[in-house]
């Protein structure tokens, strides 16, 4: 008996032990697998994933990455997605506005003016540098007085009289004496009427940086608009805005006239989208839906006015809508016709989600591979902290890289997979249950033998 119940524990200990087996993660439980080039100095080595390198995932919050060494072994590595950084004690301040006029036959873009401040450097009257004949003058700008701002500036907002319809652009010069001007960019305001309807776009983005005043040049002096209103957003840090890695141009699909659908491999985090807009002079004020599966309803992700207008000879465009990392795997845009609709044909879109890094501890001998494409399995990454004990921003700058080679490796799946159900695996599931069966049997086998009673002499 007793033989029977040790030959009975050694086939228990040796389930376990398979069963452990079972769970051990190898190469070739992923679909896709692609070797790595490392450079620079280990053993912490970082991977800029690809957009396209991402879609081989089954997992649309990308757990089932792994990276293995020459021994199939897997490595630690944590996921790092850069976060945009948020802006602090935002403010909106209303400011003072002084024309800017020169004569018609003018060459100098750039008037000059006399300017008279108080102490504080507010400024209370601004004059054109050279005398004006009555109806001679031309309004080519103005000049905002920012000087009670202490802050980086972040977004200025205008108003204008209602009369000045259309597309505005400009130039933005800052200073802080009015002697010296650095640029800043160019930027442009809209207003439109459809029907009983006014779209505007008053916002301008600023490079969040200090100045005491802006100086605004309007592009067409002749068709400038006269302000009724000017405010600046200010901040106390930059904003700055995570890197995003973009698709390919994706075909869409036509329901309607000014209805179009798009399917996405799988489920990601949207940060934004780009519409393609074939024809110039095309004008669409646009809502985006997104959802994750067809059963689902609609909802709104993103909205705004997309336009391809030709001025002064020059391509103007905008065609992004933002989404703010909203998960969706099917998208659909709806255009109000009236602004001429986007054509016939549907428009092809781009999208783009959060730049992702994989950073992982060389453990074994290389060469190493990136595996990605197993619906089923756990997250396995690390804190950051945690797979550096020393971690600090700046460290992470200066370890290793690791790049993903163009082939992958030989066996695997190149095509990118869609996003898989996270059910049960069955195959494994039965796997277990069967091991399990047996682990019960030999227990019973056992029970039976010791409840036995001995034989009589």
């Amino acid at each position: 008996m007793s033989q029977k119940l040790s030959l009975g524990g050694w086939g228990i200990v040796g389930l376990w032990v398979a069963l452990s087996a079972v769970a051990q993660e190898q190469p070739r439980d992923f679909s896709s697998r692609m070797p790595l080039t490392l450079s620079g100095e280990g053993p912490w080595y970082r991977l800029q994933l690809p957009l396209a390198v991402q879609l081989h995932a089954s997992q649309s919050d990308l757990r089932d990455i792994r990276v293995f060494n020459a021994a199939g072994e897997p490595q630690a590595y944590a996921l790092v997605r850069q976060q945009a950084q948020d802006r602090e004690q935002r403010s909106l301040t209303e400011v003072k506005w002084f024309p800017l006029y020169s004569s018609e036959d003018a060459d100098d873009s750039s008037p000059g003016v006399r300017v008279q401040s108080n102490a504080n450097g507010t400024l209370v009257e601004v004059q054109p540098a050279a005398q004006l004949e009555a109806g001679e003058e031309v309004l080519r700008g103005w000049l905002l007085d920012a000087s009670a701002i202490k802050r980086p500036l972040q977004q200025l907002l205008l108003d204008w009289a209602g009369e000045r319809d259309g597309f505005q652009r400009f130039s933005i010069e800052a200073s802080d004496d009015l002697q010296h001007w650095r640029s800043w960019g160019e930027g442009q305001v809209a207003r439109l009427s459809f029907a009983d309807e006014r779209i505007e776009q008053r916002e301008v983005a600023l490079p969040g940086q200090s100045a005491r005043y802006l100086r605004l040049l309007w592009n067409a002096p002749k068709s400038a608009p006269v302000l009724t209103r000017a405010q600046l957003q200010s901040s106390t840090t930059r904003s700055q805005s995570a890197a995003l890695e973009w698709s390919s141009p994706l075909p869409g699909t036509g329901i309607k006239a000014g209805e179009y659908t798009w399917q996405l491999p799988m489920g990601l985090n949207l940060e934004r989208v780009r519409i393609e807009l074939k024809q110039a002079n095309s004008l669409a004020p646009a809502t985006l839906y997104g959802r994750r599966e067809s059963g689902q309803a609609w909802r709104p992700v993103s909205s705004g006015l997309l336009y391809r207008l030709t001025q002064n000879g020059q391509d103007v465009q905008q065609r992004e809508l933002q989404l703010r990392g909203r998960s969706v795997q099917q998208l659909k845009l709806i255009v109000d016709e009236r602004g001429g609709g986007l054509g016939a044909e549907a428009p092809a879109l781009e999208y783009a989600v959060r730049a992702t890094q994989v950073v992982f501890l060389a453990r074994g001998a290389g060469p190493y591979s990136l595996a990605l494409g197993n619906p089923s399995v756990s997250a396995a990454s690390l804190p950051l902290t945690t797979l550096i004990p020393d971690y600090t921003p700046q460290r992470l700058k200066s370890l290793g890289q690791a790049r993903v080679e163009d082939a992958p490796l030989a066996g695997t799946d190149a095509t990118p997979r869609a996003v898989e159900a996270h059910g049960p695996d069955w195959k494994k599931v039965g796997l277990w249950a069967v091991l399990l069966l047996g682990v019960l049997a030999l227990a019973g086998m056992a029970l039976s033998l010791l409840r036995k009673p001995a034989a009589k002499p």
